[in-house]
Order: C-alpha cells, then structure tokens, then sequence
C-alpha cells in the first residue's frame, strides 16, 4: 500500500513537474512583444521580444503588436451579410453621415510596459477592441466637423484623410501608447433621404458650373469681338494716316516751280487756253 502511495505522489509530482515545465514556456508572435507580469514583482521592465522565451510559471504574459496592423470598420456589402461596423460622424453643416473607415497603426515598444500597466494588465488586442473603437467616432467626427457634406462625400477626400492621420496619431500616442501610420475613410453610406439631398446638391453644382462655362463662354466670345474691332480700328487709322502722310508729302512735293513747269509744258502742247464768257477758245501759239 506504501508503495502504491509513493508512486501516486511521485507521479502526481512528475506530472506537475512536466506541467509546470510546459508553463514555463512563452512564444512570442512575429511583430510583438511581451510584458511579463509577476505576482511577487509586478510589471518588469524588459520585454519579450519575438520567440520562445522560459519564464517562471508564475508569471503572466501579455502581448503587444509593434509591427502594423490594420483595424478595418466597414459596412459588409456580401450577400446575406448584415455585419456592420461603419459608423456616423459629424459635418459642417450640420448633417450626419455613415463612413466606412480603416486605420493602419502598431503599439509604440518603448511605451507598451506604460501602457500595460495604465490598463490593468490588458493586451494590445483588447485595447484597440474595447478601448480604441469606443472612442474613435468621436474622435473622426472631431476632423470631419470641419468640412461639409459635400466636401466629405465627393471632395478632396486625401486633405481630410491626412488631417485625419495626423489628428488620431497625436490622440492616440498620448493615450493608448499607439502610432498611427494611416487613417482613412474609405467610404460614405447615405441613407435615401440624405442620398436624395446629395443629389439635389449635385444637380445645382452642375447647373452653376454649366452656368458658369456658358458666361466663360461668352465673355471670350465678347472679348474676341472687342479685341476684333480694336484691329480693324487700327488698320483703318493706320490707312488713314497711311493716305495722310501721302498727301503730306505731294502737298509738299507741289512747288511752284513745278506749277510753272507743268503750266509751259502744257501750253507748248496745246497752246493757250483764252475764257470769253461761256464760250473756250484755245489758241494755238505753238511755233508752226
């Protein structure tokens, strides 16, 4: 019986042995690293880094991603699906929009042991799923209530998306130990009444770009014409005084010289030219 006691005890021993060797064991993920949490020590200041590592049975391990991540919150538009995670935000002008949304981020290694202990022993993963998301609407809708409707649904959507990622980078440092590499809104879901005032904005925008190139339109024409009419004037000023200068130089190419010349020349022609009333008698004085 003695013998059956010891070896119950030797194997309730080796088993707890191997149990506790099993324990002592950690693999860390690719892209992590481990705080490493003692009951007798608390939080050590050391982490794991990637592989396997022997810690004490008694210690807790939690991991961290510091490599990226992704955290997607989108509408499932798949058959049949009704998963859905977009959510609202505000605008400008006071609406309210659906947006579908995505955050490229990893957790800051030289601050995770902080970050462990600001939130009670809890892994990178719990963090981004019941802290990070709880607050990211209000922090979006912090961004997107700078811009309107229109800016948000069909405008500059990369001026927003930097915004953005510069906004939740800084808010997210300073309370979750988080670095957020890219924020984004991939998408907007009106619903039919706010999709039916969309429409109407659109409508009217292109009625005024329309308008807008019909009246470019004519103020070139209108130009052209201008600029049309100030080359004729100047053509014809320039013929006219083209025509004066030419009279200005026979004006002044008629001498008195030249009228005697021309006089004799024609009287050597023709001979005098003698007025009696009404009546013109030429008389022929050229030497016969």
């Amino acid at each position: 019986m003695k013998k059956i006691v010891a070896f119950i005890i030797i194997g309730v021993l080796a088993l707890a042995g191997a149990v506790f060797g099993i324990m002592s064991f950690e693999w860390i993920d690719t892209g992590k690293v481990g705080v490493v949490y003692s009951m007798n020590g608390g939080v050590k200041d050391e982490v794991l880094t990637q592989g396997i590592h022997f810690i004490s049975p008694f210690d807790k391990v939690k991991q961290f991603t510091i490599s990226n991540e992704q955290l997607i919150l989108s509408k499932d538009t798949k058959e049949g699906s009704e998963e859905d995670e977009s959510f609202k935000v505000s605008t400008a002008d006071n609406a309210s929009i659906a947006i579908s949304f995505q955050m490229s981020y990893r957790f800051k290694d030289e601050s995770v042991t902080d970050t462990y202990k600001k939130f009670k022993g809890m892994d990178g993963e719990d963090i981004v799923d019941r802290r990070v998301k709880t607050v990211l609407k209000s922090k979006v809708s912090e961004v997107t209530s700078k811009y309107d409707l229109m800016e948000i649904y069909s405008g500059n959507r990369s001026v927003i998306n930097n915004e953005l990622t510069k906004y939740l980078n800084e808010q997210l440092t300073n309370e979750y130990g988080i670095e957020v590499l890219d924020a984004s809104i991939i998408d907007v879901h009106p619903d039919k009444t706010l999709e039916e005032s969309i429409q109407k904005r659109l409508n009217a925008m292109q009625e005024a770009e329309t308008a807008k190139t019909e009246q470019e339109k004519v103020k070139v024409e209108m130009e052209t014409k201008l600029l049309q009419a100030e080359k004729n004037a100047e053509i014809k000023k320039t013929e006219a005084d083209a025509e004066a200068y030419a009279n200005e130089k026979l004006s002044k190419s008629i001498t008195q010289e030249l009228i005697d010349m021309k006089e004799m020349n024609a009287r050597e022609k023709w001979g005098w030219i003698e007025v009696q009333g009404a009546d013109a008698v030429i008389a022929d004085t050229k030497e016969k």
